[in-house]
């Protein structure tokens, strides 16, 4: 069997950090979150079809024709016309039953296996505020009813994540579906052709779903995963003057320096730097050629690949974009005087993160002058700098 992975779009909700690379390649835990998918899939399908479009060259070059036990085919999606449009161009790789999964959600793999079994269904899980997503309304224990998108009436909790399991018929479908009202095809239309028909059902999910619709909502993934996937594996050198608390990874050619003082769970990649006398706080993941340097403190953060973190620094609740350099003594703000939720810009309008705790979201190849002060929920886009003891209060887009 096969699956399809639909990671065409652009992703603007994710920005600054999807200016630079397509969602797919976003990372959690030192892997990107196409990686992640595959690894879930492995010992389930065969091969997948990756429906690719923004930037699409990055992902090609990134996983080639393979991944382990799992053939790769790629077809683009030119114009991002909606999720139906999407499953439409696979029409001619596929003849077989299909797993159906969105670009940029995790799901346990056990739930995956257990959608891959049924005949033509999708997984759900129940949710607390139902207005917040498309929910299932269902007969007979599983068969779907209806499929409604943030029903204004709470009719049912059953949400749907994303994944799907279809046999070919559904091309056919997806061909004769009107647009919506935003002129996309869209496969929840589909869906409901098909339990109209009765002959489409629920799997209930058992384990997480991490959903990934904001950049805040990846400190929650990075989180979930170095709490319950985090394997401890120590191959580079630690300084006998360096004290470890909780569980921790360190890759090869990474040098801990005395004085460094890390709370578990912590990740850190390879060829990095790490110290003298710095403070790594639970929940932060460092990734490869990486630098954090005297008297920084970093506290439930991502620093992606190359990001340098050299002197008396705090990032807390942050995520730093691959070659970004923080100048001595910036610091990130993440806590609001009034304990409220943080809110960040997104077009225009103030989006709650739901987040007490929240930093910053800085793009790629960033620059801060020294003393510069970030407040919190603001972003920096890719390649923009600060001047000496500067203070951002404002997204930062030039």
């Amino acid at each position: 069997m096969k699956a399809v992975i639909m990671s065409a779009g652009k992703s603007t909700r994710t920005y600054p950090l999807t200016l630079t690379r397509p969602k797919a390649l976003l990372p959690l835990a030192n892997k990107t979150i196409l990686e992640r998918q595959l690894l879930s899939l492995e010992g389930i399908v065969d091969g997948v079809v990756l429906v690719v479009g923004y930037k699409h060259e990055m992902i090609r070059e990134r996983f080639g024709d393979r991944f382990g036990s799992i053939a790769i085919t790629y077809v683009m999606q030119e114009e991002q016309r909606g999720t139906g449009h999407a499953v439409l161009q696979c029409a001619d790789a596929l003849d077989e039953p299909f797993l159906c999964m969105n670009g940029d959600d995790l799901w346990d793999p056990a739930d995956l296996r257990r959608v891959a079994e049924q005949h033509q269904a999708a997984l759900a899980k129940e949710v607390a505020d139902p207005r917040l997503y498309g929910i299932y309304e269902v007969a007979d224990g599983d068969r779907v009813v209806r499929l409604v998108e943030k029903p204004k009436e709470v009719f049912s909790t059953l949400a749907n994540i994303g994944v799907y399991k279809f046999t070919p018929e559904v091309f056919e479908v997806l061909r004769h579906t009107e647009p919506s009202e935003r002129g996309e095809i869209e496969i929840t239309s589909a869906i409901q052709t098909l339990a109209d028909q009765g002959a489409f059902h629920v799997v209930r999910a058992q384990g997480y779903w991490l959903a990934i619709g904001y950049p805040w909502h990846l400190l929650d993934a990075n989180e979930f995963l170095l709490k319950n996937d985090l394997h401890q594996e120590i191959h580079g050198e630690i300084s006998p003057l360096a004290q470890f608390n909780g569980p921790y990874a360190i890759g090869r050619g990474t040098v801990i320096k005395p004085g460094v003082y890390a709370e578990g769970p912590v990740l850190i990649g390879e060829d990095c730097e790490i110290g003298p006398n710095c403070f790594l706080r639970s929940g932060t993941t460092i990734g490869n050629g990486c630098k954090v340097g005297q008297g920084c403190e970093i506290k439930n953060s991502i620093l992606m690949d190359g990001a340098k973190v050299p002197h008396l620094s705090y990032v807390g609740d942050s995520i730093i974009g691959e070659h970004a350099n923080l100048g001595c003594g910036t610091v990130v703000a993440n806590y609001r005087h009034d304990g409220k939720t943080h809110r960040s810009s997104y077009n225009g309008v103030l989006v709650d993160t739901g987040r007490r705790k929240f930093g910053a979201v800085i793009g790629d190849d960033v620059h801060t002058g020294i003393n510069t002060s970030i407040y919190p929920g603001r972003k920096m886009w890719p390649h923009t700098s600060t001047l000496p003891g500067e203070i951002v209060s404002r997204d930062k887009m030039e």
